[in-house]
This record gives C-alpha cells, structure tokens and sequence, in this order.
C-alpha cells in the first residue's frame, strides 16, 4: 500500500509549525501506524531527507496512553475504542493521504513535531488524586465489602489511561472527563471515601488553573476515548462537587 502523508513538523513550542509531505510506498496492510512511521524515519534517516519525525509512544500495546496523535482529524485515527499504536494501516485505503498532527489543546504544549508535554494530565492527579489516609494492608482492603455493581463501575472508570483523547476532541480542550474518571475510581470504593470532598474540589480547580476549558456537553471526549469511558463519570464528578459547595454529607453516587 501506498501512502502519502501530511505530518505536522515544528521545532519546539515557540517556533512556527507547518505541514511537511512525505510519500511511503509497499505498507503492509497489517503494519500499525507507528510501524508506518518508522518505516518513513528509516526512509528520511537513509536518504537524507529530512530530521526524523517525532512522535510519542511506549507500550505500543494500548496500555499507555503516550501515542495519541490526531489522525484525519480524529483522535488516534478513524476506528473506535484503540489508540494510535492499535491502528492498523489496512483501516485506509490505497493511495490515501493521511493528515497527522498533534493534539491542539493549550495545556498541552508542542514539543517538538507529534509530541505534546501532557505533564498538566500529572499536575491534577498530583492534586487529590490518590489516597494519602490510612487504608490498612491489602488483608484489611480485601475484607471490606463493596457491591459488584460499584466495583465494576470504579474498575470501568480507572481504565483510563489518561492519553489526552477527550482533550483534543472537545472543542473547548476540557478534560472533564479524564477527572471524572479519575475522581470516580475513587469516589465508588470505601477507600475513597475519606478525602472525597477535598479531593473532587482540588482536582477541578488545577483543571481549570491549567487552562482545560468548560464541557461542551457533545459527548466528543466518549466518542473519542479509546477506553470507552463513559459520560455518566462526568455527571458523577458534578454530584461531587455540588456536594462539597453545599457542605453536604458526602456519599458514593453509582
């Protein structure tokens, strides 16, 4: 298969960015995206082209959430529920062009090329989004009952990988739902509990310091998510704030 591609160049977060194209040729169908752009660095390195292209990534098994780039204008690419290292070049066809660019979103500064600082994603977790008290060993967790309805719903939401997704498909770069699923993994288990109400208060306001927008309400962040994390998250984590502004007595919402 050949391709050719529009990839987003620029040298660091100050300088000027622009589309630079490149052709590859014979891609396997069954080669991933990121091994597509391997192919196309070796290709640059050897030939002398150009500096190799910059992009994220680790796992390459979807685990991580580094390999986010936007695709066509989707997040990780036109397919559902993978990210970009699960994109397979048999999903184009022969002879596309291919526009990939990385996520546009403030909080998210270019490095260089593909790659984004996503340490803000870091920054909110850092707020509240653990458990500092005392918990007991793993025995004493093991011990406390928790209805299987809230224990899949906190394990549905702590699938989050935190890969940035619902920030570069919602026009206002909220990352409501990266902190609902955070705040709900949390929220739904006995162990949360106790920091409920500070946690859910310190994480929205480093949101909002970091410079995430507002949710837009389209539901563009689940569409795009490749865990599949639901909206309903996001609806939790304003119960838990609205109990926290009104001094109520805090409670697991399922």
């Amino acid at each position: 298969m050949n391709f050719t591609l529009h990839i987003w160049r620029q040298e660091n977060a100050k300088s000027k960015g622009r589309f630079e194209t490149y052709k590859v040729k014979d891609i396997s169908p069954d080669c991933s995206f990121l091994e597509m752009l391997d192919i196309l660095n070796e290709q640059l390195v050897n030939d002398n082209i150009a500096h190799p292209v910059c992009f994220d990534n680790d796992c390459r098994e979807g685990i991580c959430g580094m390999c986010g780039l936007y695709i066509n204008g989707r997040p990780h690419g036109n397919d559902d529920g993978i990210t970009t290292c699960q994109l397979h070049m048999r999903k184009f066809n022969d002879g596309d062009e291919i526009w990939i660019e990385p996520w546009r979103a403030k909080p998210f500064p270019v490095i260089r090329d593909l790659v984004v600082d996503r340490s803000a994603f870091d920054k909110i977790i850092q707020s509240g989004g653990y458990v500092s008290v005392t918990t007991g060993g793993v025995p004493d967790a093991n011990s406390i009952p928790i209805p299987k309805r809230c224990a899949d719903m906190a394990m549905d939401a702590a699938e989050c990988i935190g890969c940035g997704a619902c920030v570069a498909a919602c026009k206002n770069a909220s990352a409501m739902l990266f902190v609902s699923a955070k705040v709900s993994h949390l929220a739904l288990l006995p162990q949360g509990q106790v920091e409920a109400s500070e946690r859910v208060k310190k994480m929205v306001c480093k949101m909002d310091e970091l410079g995430f927008g507002s949710c837009t309400n389209t539901y563009a962040c689940e569409a795009e998510c490749p865990k599949q994390i639901k909206r309903q998250n996001i609806a939790r984590l304003n119960r838990e704030w609205i109990c926290q502004i009104f001094g109520g007595n805090h409670k697991p919402q399922d």
